[in-house]
């Protein structure tokens, strides 16, 4: 679907809702979320499938309402919240009447280790006081309420425990919305949020007090798995596109599909395509299994990241000057993709824990297996 210009807010608005009524109609709405949430109750590997065709246009997961990070936070009320909090806040969510935000990431500390938060909530007879400093969280300028990380435990001795969860309404006195932080793909709801002397009520703890880091993780993992879903949309459209300019574009006696170096970059990104579907599928299948799944989602995570980077590129270079210009979607495609390397952990740790989890599986069985899918080959 064509973006809409801002100019005409009210046709935006009316044709992003009638889509949504539609795939009520269809029965294809809320599919990550059990019946009795007003869902399908879909699995892992089955939402594979739904995100890799739903995120080939750009509003296609916002339409089904499994957007991120929408999606990831209603996960993480439904596990962790209580009755009151799902009633107030993940019923709207599930209906799309709301809209929420994931508030962690810093700007005074690196944004992959979460145990340095420096974002501080003081309980203060029934209410935490909260101080601190967010940015690039993502829809907080259009979220009506915040999944917020601060640090409730000053001297625990095991920083993983020192962090707690919290919902934040939003407007609240003490949240403030300093800027929208203009990216290479425009300014797009990545807010800085300023909290300053924030109350928040004793009721709106989400799970256990100094259980954020573990509340976190858990959340984190099985939204960078459908991160990596809508990648492989965005991956397979921009092949798609290059092999139809590849059959269509006549150059030196033939079209593009006939010459061996456009060939080349077909058959990479093809290769590439496919090893990015099938990792996706095998850490969704141990997600669904309940196994350990952490080594290969992380795997997963690195390798379509880069492969997305790598194919959107070689559609942008076989479509030559048209493709670097906003002509085609690929100019806005490849600005995305580029951040795909950086969101829910930078490459490098991703490698870092990869490498860990090989060192110690070889050093516990004699052999990497474990730490490479654990597969019976």
């Amino acid at each position: 679907m064509e973006r809409l210009d801002e100019t005409d807010r009210g046709r935006y608005v009316e044709v992003l809702l009638g889509m949504r009524a539609q795939a009520q109609k269809a029965d294809l709405w809320l599919p990550h979320m059990p019946p009795e949430w007003g869902g399908m109750g879909l699995t892992h590997t089955q939402m594979a499938m739904v995100q890799a065709e739903a995120a080939k246009t750009y509003y296609g997961p916002w339409v089904l309402n499994c957007q991120a990070p929408d999606e990831g936070n209603m996960h993480t009320l439904l596990h962790w919240g209580t009755a009151e909090q799902k009633d107030r806040y993940l019923g709207p969510l599930c209906r799309g009447r709301a809209m929420s935000c994931f508030a962690m990431t810093e700007p005074e500390v690196a944004g992959s280790d979460p145990t340095l938060i420096r974002t501080h909530a003081v309980l203060d007879g029934d209410e935490w006081v909260i101080n601190g400093h967010k940015w690039f969280i993502s829809n907080a300028h259009r979220a009506t309420f915040a999944i917020l990380i601060a640090r409730t435990e000053g001297d625990f001795d095991d920083v993983r425990g020192a962090n707690s969860a919290f919902i934040v309404d939003i407007p609240s006195d003490g949240w403030t919305e300093v800027r929208q932080i203009e990216t290479m793909h425009g300014s797009t709801g990545h807010s800085e949020i300023l909290i300053e002397d924030l109350r928040v009520p004793v009721t709106n703890l989400l799970g256990e007090r100094g259980g954020g880091h573990k509340l976190g993780q858990a959340r984190l993992g099985p939204a960078r798995l459908a991160h990596c879903m809508r990648w492989i949309a965005q991956a397979e459209l921009a092949l798609d596109m290059m092999i139809d300019r590849a059959l269509n574009r006549y150059s030196h006696g033939s079209v593009l599909a006939e010459k061996q170096g456009i060939q080349w970059l077909i058959a990479d990104s093809t290769m590439e395509l496919y090893q990015s579907k099938l990792m996706v599928l095998h850490a969704a299948y141990k997600i669904d299994r309940g196994d350990d799944f952490k080594s290969e989602v992380s795997m997963a995570k690195h390798f379509v990241a880069n492969a997305l980077n790598r194919i959107v590129d070689r559609a942008v270079q076989v479509y030559g000057a048209l493709g670097y210009s906003t002509d085609t979607p690929l100019a806005d495609m490849y600005q995305h993709a580029r951040w795909a390397r950086l969101a829910d952990g930078a490459d490098e740790i991703h490698q870092w824990r990869i490498a860990q989890r090989a060192i110690d599986a070889y050093r516990d069985t004699g052999s990497v297996g474990s730490a490479a899918g654990g597969l019976p080959i």
